[in-house]
């Protein structure tokens, strides 16, 4: 007789080994932390030749003012530009002079070749400040971490360690980015959600619980 088939119980945490989002911070299974800075675009292509050699020159003199480590991350993804052709056409049906009207209907065929001839893309930066288990101090939770070993310290200990060693590096990563005249903030605990959510699972709705979660 066959053996009975076993199914397979599995949830998105012990992929993502994400413990909790809290007070802004990322909490991981092994005990480490993150703060998430998102960081604005510039178009460098429109700055002239001075411009930009002032821009990477500022740019590695941050990087070399640090005594942390960082992790840089540039998410692109497809644009999606439906809602804004939509628009398009509403105007379009909803002008009265016909003149404007053409102006519109070309301007929304040139939108739309675009799109299709050329790789549209969003991009977003982020800037990822880590605390590593490391810092926790020695236990046998960090030294022989295991993913069925669980947080080697309480949750409220461990961010409240993080908290303390993070919050001066993500302050003065702040003003460094100021001085280069980008605007950056460092992700809420809602905008964090969103951003994990959309990561593991790309073109799939929010759930009802998770938006109520941010919401909340």
């Amino acid at each position: 007789m066959a053996d009975p088939i076993v199914p397979i119980r599995a949830s998105t945490q012990q992929f993502t080994e994400i413990e909790d989002v809290s007070q802004n911070l990322v909490l991981f299974g092994n005990g480490s932390c993150a703060f998430i800075i998102s960081v604005a675009a510039v178009n460098f292509s429109l700055l002239s030749g001075n411009e930009q050699e002032a821009m990477i020159y500022a740019y590695a003199g941050i990087l070399n003012s640090l005594s942390f480590p960082i992790q840089i991350i540039v998410r692109s993804k497809h644009k999606d530009i439906s809602a804004y052709l939509h628009l398009l056409e509403e105007q379009e049906k909803a002008q009265t002079n016909p003149k404007l009207a053409t102006s519109i209907h070309g301007y929304r065929a040139f939108i739309e070749s675009t799109v299709k001839e050329k790789e549209v893309l969003d991009k977003k930066f982020y800037i990822v400040i880590p605390f590593s288990n490391l810092e926790l101090g020695v236990s046998p939770g960090v030294l022989f971490s295991t993913k069925k070993s669980g947080l080697p310290y309480p949750k409220s200990v461990i961010m409240e360690r993080a908290l303390i060693a993070l919050t001066p590096k993500r302050d003065h990563l702040l003003r460094l980015l100021s001085k280069l005249g980008l605007k950056a903030q460092q992700l809420t605990d809602d905008q964090l959600i969103q951003l994990f959510f959309s990561l593991y699972n790309p073109g799939v709705a929010m759930p009802q619980s998770l938006q109520t979660k941010v919401t909340t």
